[in-house]
């Protein structure tokens, strides 16, 4: 684990973008860059911070654990569904196939909980006993785990807005994705969901809930995007979550709670996040990337845009 001097030294606002010959710019993302030439896609990772929508600033090597967690989950999870990853040549780089992303999003739920006026706890304490048209029994609190996984899908948000809150029925009735292909990706998601709560446990953590995209690549559903990380995922540590209390999130969480209570919630200009407070949020980060895989993390050579430049010949193609 880096130590809080050296993260606070790391700590830049300089929110880069990769200029590559050959490549097209696709999209430009709140985390993460999309470059495509040839039936082929480059994923960069990048240290922007997101939240609400909105890009809060950036988390030193959050874009290096990003990308490279979720390559460990890739691998823990092969046997169950096939991902879009080629190869992972540096520590912010994926190289994978271009897979078409589908329409709808997937979020898995173990827990009730969230602090955001669409989470699934907000919903609940506000009366809601049938959230995306799922019953939830009476007399549930915050945090509690849920009687059984449940998907509740959404489409992408819209820039400065909410993911869209759907139900299964909506998902079939719009068209935006057929029933069999449905039942594909509720099952893969489950099974996907399941294996990480395994794996969190053996680390001393649990997966509370996490967010899959599918994507299709020659008529084959695929993974795609990234998997189980402190971005798309909530993890608690066991031992807060045993001794009651609100729990220790290695995740987003911890940064979305945090501006919250500065009475931030994505209007507006938000306020500035101290340099021990970014440290945190990187070592939380780290912390988790550390407990999952059970490896040290060592961040990758820097500056990673001439990193990229430089070794962009040496990326496998198709």
């Amino acid at each position: 684990m880096l130590y809080d001097n050296q993260l606070q030294a790391a700590i830049t606002t300089a929110l880069q973008q990769v200029d590559l010959p050959g490549w097209s710019l696709q999209q430009s993302g709140k985390v993460r860059d999309s470059y495509t030439s040839q039936g082929q896609r480059i994923l960069i990772t990048t240290d922007r911070v997101s939240a609400f929508d909105r890009v809060l600033g950036v988390i030193p090597y959050k874009g290096q654990v990003l990308n490279q967690l979720s390559a460990w989950w890739f691998e823990q999870t092969r046997d169950i569904i096939a991902n879009h990853v080629i190869a992972v040549p540096d520590p912010n780089v994926t190289v994978a196939c271009e897979a078409t992303p589908l329409p709808v999003e997937v979020v898995v739920r173990g827990y009730i909980t969230g602090v955001t006026s669409t989470s699934l706890w907000q919903l609940y304490a506000q009366g809601e006993r049938q959230p995306y048209g799922i019953p939830l029994p009476d007399g549930l609190r915050k945090n509690d785990p849920l009687p059984m996984p449940i998907i509740t899908p959404t489409t992408k948000a819209t820039a400065g807005g909410h993911d869209e809150r759907l139900t299964a029925a909506e998902i079939l009735s719009r068209g935006l994705v057929a029933p069999d292909l449905w039942e594909q990706v509720r099952t893969a998601a489950l099974a996907l969901f399941g294996r990480g709560q395994q794996l969190a446990q053996r680390a001393g953590l649990i997966l509370v809930d996490t967010k899959y995209e599918f994507g299709l690549y020659q008529g084959q559903l695929l993974l795609i995007d990234e998997v189980h990380t402190p971005d798309s995922s909530r993890f608690w540590t066991q031992a807060s979550y045993a001794a009651g209390g609100e729990p220790e999130h290695l995740d987003k969480e911890y940064l979305r709670t945090w501006f919250v209570q500065q009475g931030y919630r994505g209007d507006g200009s938000p306020p500035t996040m101290p340099a021990t407070f970014i440290a945190e949020v990187a070592a939380r980060y780290i912390m988790a990337y550390e407990q999952l895989t059970g490896q040290p993390f060592v961040p990758g050579e820097q500056p990673v845009l001439e990193r990229i430049r430089r070794n962009l010949a040496l990326f496998p193609t198709l």
